[in-house]
């Protein structure tokens, strides 16, 4: 028969003894146990230095992304000052602007009336329209237009004038048994002016002569006379007064 061998196995035994009394203990460990606990007690230390890299790791990003966030609201805060400082730029860009626009408006405006006064001033007056006041002295308006008094009438006084109120042609001196002085002028463009007096007075003109506004058609001797002057345009009559109003 064989002589079979006894395999001894190795164990490491742990004592832990107190310090207060005699009481001691003794635990036995396998070389499998302990290497099972060196190896989860390595495992362990591992996973805490990877534990502490990692947090050290996220603080560090967190660190970095609250600097980047902290200059995020600086740039921010740079750019709405930029943006509010440009608003206020625009908006006085814009009543500058505006203000310029109603100088230049008024500018414009300015020069437009100044033209048409140049115009008007440089325009020479058509004196061939009856718009003259015919009485010197001015006269005193006695009467007004209407369709049953179709002329007005002057008051003239003493040494007044009765003058023609436009360039034209004397086309008749006569008289009816109304009045024992009327002068006919024809002022060549459609108008004719007529000047009828009720007394007696000196007349001035003949037929066919040619008299500019303002010539002395006739002259007021004695006391005062009255004047009905009359105005036709294409053989209608009209009222003399709209057309001293436009013109005279």
């Amino acid at each position: 028969m064989k002589q079979q061998k006894h395999q001894r196995k190795e164990t490491f035994s742990l004592i832990f003894a107190s310090n207060i009394g005699n009481d001691t203990r003794q635990f036995y460990l396998s070389v499998a146990t302990l290497r099972l606990i060196i190896v989860l007690m390595a495992l362990i230390c591992v996973t805490f230095v990877w534990t502490i890299f990692r947090s050290g790791a996220h603080y560090q990003s967190e660190t970095e992304l609250r600097k980047k966030l902290a200059s995020s609201e600086q740039t921010v805060k740079r750019l709405e000052k930029e943006k509010n400082a440009l608003s206020a730029q625009n908006a006085a860009l814009e009543e500058e602007n505006e203000l310029f626009r109603q100088a230049e408006t008024l500018r414009a405006e300015l020069v437009e009336e100044t033209a048409s006064k140049t115009v008007e001033e440089e325009a020479p007056r058509d004196t061939s329209v009856p718009s003259q006041y015919p009485c010197t002295a001015g006269g005193i308006l006695k009467e007004h237009y209407t369709e049953e008094h179709p002329y007005i009438s002057f008051s003239a006084q003493p040494e007044d004038q009765i003058i023609a109120a436009g360039d034209g042609t004397v086309m008749s001196v006569g008289a009816d048994d109304t009045y024992p002085i009327i002068i006919e002028v024809d002022h060549g463009n459609g108008y004719r002016s007529r000047y009828m007096c009720l007394q007696e007075a000196e007349v001035s003109v003949e037929t066919g002569q040619q008299v500019q506004v303002r010539d002395t058609l006739v002259t007021v001797n004695g006391g005062a006379a009255q004047l009905d002057y009359q105005v036709l345009y294409e053989e209608q009559a009209i009222d003399p007064l709209q057309i001293l109003e436009a013109k005279g």
